[in-house]
This record gives structure tokens, C-alpha cells and sequence, in this order.
């Protein structure tokens, strides 16, 4: 009897000591018995689609991809082509403090861009323009991250997506289309700057006369690389930093007469060193030299542009009036 007391008296006082604890709190353990919506198999969900679909870009686009690493590697208009894919990630971890966070589940309207990069890599097979079949990849690519990781992540990655377009050769009409008006500009702005040096320079079609020597501006010689070059510069500057929307739009506008400048101040030195040195030397500086000192020459008139809309603009911060005062008089 003694014993069968005592537990009943221990009963009511843990029962006494149960109904102490809040409910919520019970309803917290009750809950915590339960298992949890599992993030991990939304994470794996998440990581497996992304295998997928970069296994089958990646089969999908590997000829396309070992065509692009050719070009890269035989043509020096497009030598840039190895680093855009290493400076679109950069951009992408740069401007990391504005990712607004990927969406908790998959966003189907990706798909209707991924249906646009089918549609075009198909235009493009059909035409015949390997361009277009690389630029249907990049549809391709934020299509894929419209639907993994939503809309916000799209937007927020966009600029490193359209960066990769300088991956990419221009088709062969495009690039005709493009070589032949600076190839001509090219011509003229180097024969006056030979005048203003005391040149009796004479432009003739896309050639320069001095005297009895005859200096062919070539095809090569367009400045169709600086103006790639530096219009990527441009691109990424726009891409890092934060300035109004007409200072961007300016900045990418100036790359035009930057490129121009560049090159002719190019053509300007192969032709003085044709004439003072020795055509052997020209033809090093041109063929060796001048793509590693006319692209830092031309990154220096671009930061030259930066510095003058940096003076030219400055920022003017706004105080209320009212506060003031209440200083004033405190």
C-alpha cells in the first residue's frame, strides 16, 4: 500500500509538472518527433536536374564548343575568346553581395527560353551559321538558370550570360560587313595623322603614298581585335560598377572612337618604322608587338574617358533643410 502511494503521488507531480510546461512548447516537441520537409531532397532534387541538363548542354554543344576552341586558337581577332568564360565567372562572384537568393522550386517558365535557344540552334543549322549556333548556347544557358533557380537569379546573372557573346566569331558576312567600313576609317585617320607629323601622305582606296612607297592597309589591319577588345573592357566596366544608366551608356559608346584611335596610332608607327628603320622592323611590330601594346594603349585612352566623366559628373548629396536648422540651433 505504502509503495503503490508513493507512486501514484509521483504520477500526479509529474503530471502537475507536464501541465506547467506552455503549450506551444509542447507543441514544439511534439513537432520535433515529426520529420522536418526535407530540405535535403529539394537540394538533391536541385542538384541532380543541374547534372543533367550541364551533361546534356555539354554533349550537345561539344562540337560546337571544340569549333569555338579552334578559332580561339588560330585566329588572333579572337584570341580573347579563352578568357571570357574565366571573366563571366568572375562577374559573377564580383557581384555577389547583389544575388537576391534562388527560388524554392523550379521556375517552368525557364523552359520557354530554353525552347527559344532549340528554336534558334535549329535557324542556325538550317542557314548554315555557326555564329548562331553558338549564340543559341548562351539562350540556352539562362534558360537553364531561369529554371533552377527563378527569375530574380536570371536578371541578377544576365550580364555575365551576355559577356559570353564575345566567345563567339561574328559570321563571315557580319565580320565583312564590319572590317571593310573601319578598314577604310582606319586608312584615312592614319594618313592625316601622318600629315600632322610632316608626312606628304596620300590615301589612295586602302593604301598610303609617301613618295614612292606604297603601304597597304589590310583586311587584318581593320581593327576589328582592338575594337572587340575593347568594347569587352567596356562591357565588364559597365558590369562592375555602379553609375547612372546614361554614364554606362556612354562609357560603352566611347569604346568606337577609342578602337579607331588605337588603331590607327598602330598603323601610324608600322609606317614610320617602314620609312625611318627598315620594313623588317615594321613588320615585327606589327606581327609581334603591336597586339600587346596597342590593347594596354587603348585600355589607357578608355581609363583617360573615366577620369574626364569622373570630373565631369559629381555627386551632390542631399541634406534636409530642416535638420540643419535644428543643429543650428542646438
Amino acid at each position: 500500500m505504502a509503495e503503490s502511494s508513493k507512486q501514484n503521488r509521483s504520477r500526479k507531480h509529474t503530471e502537475t509538472r507536464s501541465s506547467d510546461v506552455p503549450k506551444q512548447e509542447r507543441a514544439n516537441c511534439e513537432c520535433s518527433s515529426e520529420p522536418l520537409p526535407s530540405e535535403t531532397a529539394r537540394l538533391l532534387r536541385w542538384i541532380a536536374a543541374a547534372a543533367i541538363l550541364t551533361g546534356a548542354v555539354a554533349w550537345s554543344y561539344w562540337p560546337t564548343l571544340l569549333r569555338l576552341v579552334h578559332t580561339w586558337d588560330r585566329e588572333p581577332d579572337y584570341s580573347h575568346g579563352f578568357f571570357v568564360i574565366p571573366l563571366a565567372v568572375f562577374f559573377l562572384w564580383a557581384r555577389r553581395d547583389r544575388f537576391p537568393g534562388s527560388a524554392t522550386g523550379f521556375a517552368w517558365p525557364g523552359l520557354i527560353v530554353i525552347a527559344l535557344s532549340v528554336g534558334v540552334r535549329i535557324l542556325g543549322a538550317r542557314w548554315y551559321v555557326d555564329a548562331v549556333d553558338g549564340w543559341s548556347m548562351m539562350l540556352l544557358i539562362g534558360g537553364i538558370v531561369w529554371l533552377l533557380a527563378g527569375y530574380r537569379v536570371f536578371l541578377w546573372s544576365l550580364p555575365s550570360v551576355a559577356f559570353l557573346w564575345f566567345m563567339v566569331p561574328l559570321p563571315w558576312r557580319m565580320e565583312r560587313w564590319v572590317s571593310l567600313p573601319l578598314q577604310r576609317v582606319a586608312t584615312q585617320l592614319s594618313c592625316w595623322t601622318l600629315q600632322c607629323f610632316g608626312q606628304p601622305a596620300l590615301a589612295e582606296g586602302n593604301t598610303i603614298l609617301i613618295d614612292d612607297l606604297h603601304f597597304e592597309v589590310e583586311q587584318a589591319c581593320s581593327g576589328l581585335r582592338i575594337f572587340v577588345a575593347i568594347f569587352a573592357l567596356a562591357f565588364a566596366y559597365v558590369i562592375l560598377v555602379r553609375r547612372t544608366w546614361w554614364e554606362k551608356l556612354f562609357l560603352l559608346a566611347s569604346a568606337i572612337p577609342i578602337a579607331l584611335i588605337a588603331n590607327s596610332a598602330r598603323i601610324v608607327v608600322t609606317t614610320l618604322l617602314g620609312l625611318h628603320v627598315s620594313g623588317e622592323a615594321a613588320h615585327r611590330f606589327t606581327h609581334d608587338f603591336a597586339g600587346w601594346v596597342m590593347i594596354p594603349f587603348a585600355a589607357g585612352l578608355f581609363a583617360m574617358v573615366l577620369w574626364y566623366l569622373g570630373k565631369a559628373t559629381r555627386e551632390i548629396e542631399q541634406v534636409d533643410i530642416g535638420t540643419v536648422v535644428q543643429q543650428e540651433h542646438v
